[in-house]
């Protein structure tokens, strides 16, 4: 805080870009969702509650697998093993964000009545949106770029940094490949909004579509990335994970299009119903005594006798 002009703060309190930029993207998110699950009959903010388990899941999913996915980092004859808990240090994976945050919204879900597959699809172009704010947290942190390019926008990292090969040219230039990725999602934010508007997809398919669209453009940008990472059958993790979301998004679209040929008939789960009448009417005049024509009902107190405690038309 002092580093920025704040030399009366007297903590020692960092405050990092990159957690500013994924607290945005957060409420980027559940102010967009909040919206759309709104214009679907939804009780305005019961986005909050949903996201009050989905964010905190989704944080504890991705520091696992990101953790499980680079394992030799945290690992070793000699290890801390207190450090994969220490997600102050770096290390998020998406894919585990998506698996926790979706366990999460489930839970959510089942405690306020949502329907969970129209919480979801209400929140599929706010996860795009999310994940840009994310990812220019990466250009803060000079991290997550790519293969050396002589093109126009290629990105200068200060040196050192471990994700450099050695013997490569100091004055070498690398694709910025979470700007791609940035604008992968925006890109998809507005396809989405537009499949939705145009073919009203319900059910789940939205969340396909992210699912298809992210995993797709994914798949292309982990390819030329330099930052070291688990291969199997020589083949990076994350794209092993990127063609497993395509596949799950097809697998959704297409079995909820067997399921549900039709329109939802509300957000909610039958029974749990939101509705906007108010349980009590404010042109009413409440008092603590029955009195003639007031309509007020009746119940016995502790000692048998009865008292009003409502009506219309008070007499003083």
């Amino acid at each position: 805080m002092r580093d920025i002009g704040l030399t009366w703060f007297g903590l020692n309190l960092n405050i990092y870009a990159y957690a500013l930029c994924i607290l945005a993207g957060i409420v980027a998110a559940v102010w967009l969702t909040n919206r759309r699950l709104t214009a679907r009959g939804a009780e305005p903010w019961i986005t909050l509650d949903v996201a009050l388990f989905a964010v905190p899941f989704g944080i504890i999913g991705g520091r696992i697998y990101h953790v499980l996915t680079h394992p030799n980092d945290y690992f070793f004859d000699g290890a801390d093993l207190l450090r994969t808990l220490y997600i102050w240090e770096g290390g998020m994976a998406i894919f585990g964000a998506l698996i926790g945050g979706a366990f999460g919204a489930w839970v959510g879900c089942r405690v306020t009545g949502v329907r969970f597959w129209s919480f979801a699809d209400a929140l599929a172009p706010g996860l795009l949106l999310a994940q840009a704010f994310g990812r220019l947290g990466n250009w803060f942190n000079q991290e997550l770029f790519g293969l050396p390019t002589d093109l126009p926008w290629g990105l200068e990292i200060d040196r050192p940094n471990p994700a450099i090969p050695v013997g490569i040219p100091a004055d070498t230039l690398f694709h910025p490949t979470f700007l791609y990725e940035i604008v992968w999602n925006l890109a998809g934010v507005a396809v989405i909004l537009l499949l939705d508007k145009r073919l009203r997809l319900q059910w789940g398919k939205l969340l396909g579509v992210y699912l298809i669209w992210y995993g797709a453009g994914r798949s292309v940008f982990e390819t030329i990335r330099l930052d070291p990472s688990e291969l199997f059958l020589g083949i990076r993790v994350n794209v092993w994970g990127a063609w497993a979301a395509v596949l799950i998004g097809i697998v959704i679209i297409f079995v909820q299009s067997r399921r549900h040929p039709g329109f939802e008939p509300s957000p909610y789960v039958a029974g749990r119903e939101w509705s906007l009448e108010a349980p009590v009417d404010s042109e009413d005049v409440y008092t603590d005594f029955d009195v003639e024509g007031n309509d007020a009902p009746a119940i016995s107190g502790a000692n048998g006798s009865t008292d009003a405690t409502s009506g219309s038309a008070a007499k003083p």
